[in-house]
């Protein structure tokens, strides 16, 4: 079996959580609307692979200034040294922000769905969209409100073999495809740095996602 990537969530600056997840995740993401104005004195100490990402509530995060400067704080995190910078599908002027990424970074365009859970017909559409406007990673997020919620969004991935693809559901009810994700073929799948640190619901420990990926091999 290959081996399963992790992304540890950062959502505060717990420099101790952190250290300890450096040493079970791949990657990190920075949440920058979780973390606060504090961000960029975490980035420093990354010493791995890092997605900068600032939500807006509507999207399920805390941001709740303006569009503009939710934009241009996001995009500040290039001079950060940023790896990959995640953008929401439905963001505005996407035209335009999608190339100022790929000068610097690559670009991960997602697309979440907090109200359920589409056909794997319907996350597919989603995904030519996310690659026709210019995606390197493509991410859908979905909410389970049942376990066979979990099957459409692994089923995507086996759809789309060439494409660096994340897919889950979120909640109690996909946290099932929050572990099976990568075995199916998902660039990487989400984890808190420690408990009680979650950034999305369902959202599982990296301590213990490694040690179910080490049980599962």
């Amino acid at each position: 079996m290959k081996k399963v990537r992790i992304c540890a969530v950062i959502t505060e600056g717990d420099a101790r959580s952190i250290k300890r997840a450096a040493d079970l995740a791949d990657l990190f993401e920075v949440r920058i609307d979780l973390i606060g104005a504090d961000w960029r004195e975490i980035v420093p100490s990354l010493h791995k692979p890092w997605i900068a990402a600032n939500r807006s509530v509507k999207e399920g995060g805390k941001w709740r200034r303006g569009e503009k400067s939710r934009i241009s704080e996001l995009l500040s995190a290039l001079d950060q040294g940023a790896n990959i910078i995640d953008i929401e599908l439905n963001a505005q002027e996407m035209k335009d922000i999608v190339p100022q990424i790929k000068r610097k970074a690559e670009c991960l365009i997602s697309y979440h769905d907090w109200e359920g859970t589409p056909s794997a017909a319907r996350l597919a559409a989603i995904i030519r969209r996310q690659i026709a406007a210019g995606a390197d990673i493509c991410k859908v997020v979905t909410t389970a409100g049942k376990v066979e919620d979990n099957i459409p969004v692994l089923k995507v991935i086996a759809m789309f073999p060439r494409t660096r693809l994340v897919s889950f559901a979120m909640g109690a009810e996909g946290m099932l495809s929050r572990v099976l994700a990568p075995l199916a073929g998902s660039y990487f799948t989400y984890a808190s740095v420690d408990q009680g640190k979650e950034s999305a619901p369902g959202q599982v420990p990296a301590e213990t996602m490694r040690q179910l990926f080490r049980i599962i091999k």
